[in-house]
């Protein structure tokens, strides 16, 4: 949903909840301490770490922090003149552009509504409190590794009154048994579409299926966590409307996979996404003007949308070559997963400390222009201790990498690691 966690742009399980180096002093290298030997603060670290990625020549992805505040909105400004939305007046309080961007959201996920949300955190606990109401039950069954449990300091809990429950702790989402022989009663089950954290991880079109019917079965409602949904048909052989059209409601993000500046949607019935407007303005969701944050997301339906099935692909030779060069080179124990990237984004393991794998990932691109890691994390609860994590994205700029260049770019990053 709505974290950047490893604060330079390069999304991973990290700061805030548990990073290695969140919030402390960090060893970074720079031209001027090739041993990477200096201290800074935290900030000074990220904002250095964003420069020197952001400046790289070869990428594998544009992450947000890639770009001056002045070359970003001349992007969005030179897009909207050549766009249908030019000439259109300024939105107030949700009208114009923003119900532009709700009824394309509708339209694309082939629900009756939706409505927009500066934040996803609150797009899902109006979408889940609503679901309670009319259950009257106010028990959500998720994962452990779900968005609401790991990164939003139980706000379904503290701020909406909610319980929630675990079908399984297992590193994927529940089974259609699992979620039937759950040994108790619950009115919603919500399933993040991909699980990030355990890999960005999907089921079968079958396997989804069987556990959105095994929740009817139960008289709970379905509704879908689906900040990375756009990208899912690639995995599920199925179009956005009939993925989304198995669940009661969907949240979709505007800034993960479509390079919007922020924002989300809610997606369902017109009766559930009218309270939910209510609530919206409740939690203090109803801005004055939103008019670069739709304008964005609509940019990002229009020009990212219909790539990413290219990403998906590609990210799939990425992650085979990664795990070619670190067969070859012989480091041991390591970890590519999923082994076939399910969306355009998966994780790498290393068996190293992560501070040492972040500073041979910046070692490297300040040493050859190219970004291919970036930072490193230790892994959450559940993880094997010592060793690290990242997690590799792949969209625009990285259709031009080769297998080749991935393996000449893995073996370049562990002469540093060993360095």
């Amino acid at each position: 949903m709505d974290d950047t966690r490893a604060g330079d742009g390069a999304e991973g399980p990290g700061s805030g909840d548990g990073a290695v180096g969140s919030g402390a002093a960090v060893a970074v290298g720079h031209p001027g301490d090739p041993d990477g030997l200096a201290e800074f603060d935290e900030e000074t670290a990220r904002l250095y770490r964003a420069k020197v990625w952001g400046g790289a020549r070869r990428k594998l992805w544009e992450a947000p922090t890639d770009a001056t505040l002045a070359e970003r909105l001349r992007e969005l400004a030179d897009w909207t003149d050549a766009s249908a939305h030019g000439g259109t007046v300024v939105d107030t309080y949700g009208d114009g552009v923003v119900e532009v961007l709700e009824r394309r959201v509708a339209t694309a996920l082939g629900h009756p509504a939706a409505v927009f949300f500066p934040t996803g955190t609150m797009a899902q606990q109006v979408a889940l409190r609503c679901w309670a109401g009319r259950t009257g039950s106010p028990v959500v069954a998720l994962h452990p590794l779900a968005h609401p449990e790991v990164h939003e300091d139980d706000a379904l809990g503290t701020v909406a009154g909610l319980r929630t429950v675990h079908p399984t702790d297992a590193p994927r989402l529940p089974t259609a048994q699992e979620v039937r022989d759950h040994p108790e009663p619950f009115g919603t089950l919500m399933l993040e579409l991909p699980l990030r954290e355990a890999g960005f991880a999907l089921p079968t079109w079958e396997e989804l299926t069987d556990v959105v019917a095994a929740a009817r079965e139960r008289d709970a409602v379905v509704h879908f966590d689906g900040a990375r949904l756009w990208e899912c048909p690639a995995r599920l052989g199925r179009g956005l409307d009939e993925i989304a059209g198995l669940a009661d409601s969907v949240y979709v993000s505007f800034y993960k996979s479509l390079g919007g500046l922020s924002g989300a949607a809610l997606a369902g019935p017109e009766d559930l996404v009218e309270e939910a407007r209510v609530w919206r303005h409740r939690y203090g969701g109803l801005l004055f003007q939103q008019y670069p944050v739709a304008l964005a997301a609509l940019r990002g339906l229009e020009t990212e949308l219909p790539r990413l099935p290219a990403y998906v692909a590609h990210a799939r030779v990425v992650a085979e070559a990664v795990r070619e060069a670190l067969t070859e080179a012989g480091t041991g124990w390591f970890r590519v997963h999923p082994r076939e990237p399910h969306t355009h984004q998966f994780q790498v393991w290393l068996p190293y400390d992560p501070d040492v794998l972040t500073a041979a990932s910046l070692a490297q691109t300040e040493a050859t222009g190219t970004a291919l890691f970036r930072r490193w994390f230790t892994p959450g609860a559940g993880g094997p201790p010592g060793v690290a994590l990242t997690e590799l994205t792949v969209a625009g700029p990285g259709l031009e990498w080769t297998a080749q260049d991935v393996r000449v770019a893995v073996r370049d990053f562990l002469t540093r690691v060993r360095a």
